[in-house]
C-alpha cells in the first residue's frame, strides 16, 4: 500500500512543476501561420529595423514579437505594453498593417484567421530580401 501512495504521489508531484512552469512562461513560439524560412525572413527585417536581437532562426519568439509590437507600436496604432506576447491588440495593429499593405481582406477585429496568415505570408516574402 505504501508503494501505491508514492508512485501516485511522484505522478503528482512529476505533473505540477510543469503546469507551473508554462503559468508563468510566456508563449515560447508563435509563427502565426507562417513557415520557419518565412519566420525567419520576418526577423531578418526586425533585425535590420527593429532592434531585434536575434537569433534567426524562424521561430517568432518573445524577442520577435517585441520588435513587431515596436513597429506596431510607431507606426500602425499598437497601443499596448511591448511584452512580446501576440494578443488581442497586438493582433489587431498587425491587422491594421497588413490591410494597408498586404491584402488582408478585414476584418480588423484582432481576431487571427486563415485571411489574416495570407497576407502575413505575403509580407514574410517581401522580408526575404532583408535576409
Amino acid at each position: 500500500m505504501a508503494t501505491g501512495a508514492a508512485t501516485g504521489a511522484a505522478t503528482e508531484a512529476a505533473t505540477k512543476p510543469a503546469a507551473s512552469a508554462q503559468a508563468v512562461s510566456p508563449l515560447a513560439v508563435d509563427n502565426h501561420g507562417l513557415s520557419t524560412p518565412e519566420a525567419r525572413n520576418v526577423q531578418c527585417w526586425l533585425m535590420d529595423n527593429w532592434g531585434y536581437p536575434g537569433p534567426l532562426n524562424g521561430q517568432l519568439g518573445t524577442e520577435s514579437w517585441k520588435a513587431i509590437q515596436r513597429f506596431l507600436q510607431a507606426d500602425w496604432g499598437y497601443p499596448g505594453p511591448i511584452n512580446g506576447v501576440p494578443e488581442f491588440s497586438t493582433d489587431r495593429a498587425l491587422l491594421t498593417f497588413l490591410t494597408a499593405e498586404y491584402g488582408y481582406p478585414g476584418p480588423i477585429d484582432g481576431v487571427w484567421g486563415p485571411g489574416a496568415t495570407v497576407a502575413f505570408k505575403r509580407f514574410a516574402a517581401w522580408c526575404a530580401g532583408a535576409c
